[in-house]
């Protein structure tokens, strides 16, 4: 099993969110791609930020996963994310993208895929 499955979920949230805050985008932007990518509610993030959900089961625990991930395209760390053959180290790395997009300055209107 991977060890990020295991990592606590506010630990590895808090690094994304501080990889979207040092490109000058906001919590709230952060808050939504979270919220369009698993179903979760901004007070369901604010309740799983405080408890101690592991990533992988905050995944696999996600109210409603959107179908609308599979549209997303592109590498994390030099691997196509569609060809990652794990559904939860996909979803995961779906995340990743996203984060990475805003980031690096990408309109959220472009990085969700409606």
């Amino acid at each position: 099993m991977n060890k990020i499955y295991n990592m606590a979920f506010a630990k590895v949230f808090s690094l994304l969110l501080a990889k979207a805050l040092k490109k000058s985008r906001t919590k709230e932007e952060v808050y939504q791609v979270v919220t369009w990518l698993t179903g979760y509610s901004t007070e369901q993030l604010d309740d799983l930020l405080e408890s101690d959900i592991t990533y992988g089961d905050f995944f696999l625990c996600a109210p409603e996963m959107n179908p609308k991930r599979f549209d997303i395209k592109g590498s994390i760390c030099g691997v196509k994310i569609e060809k990652i053959e794990d559904p939860l180290m996909r979803d995961i790395r779906y995340l990743d993208k996203l984060i990475d997009e805003l980031a690096k300055g990408k309109a959220i209107e472009d990085i969700i895929c409606k």
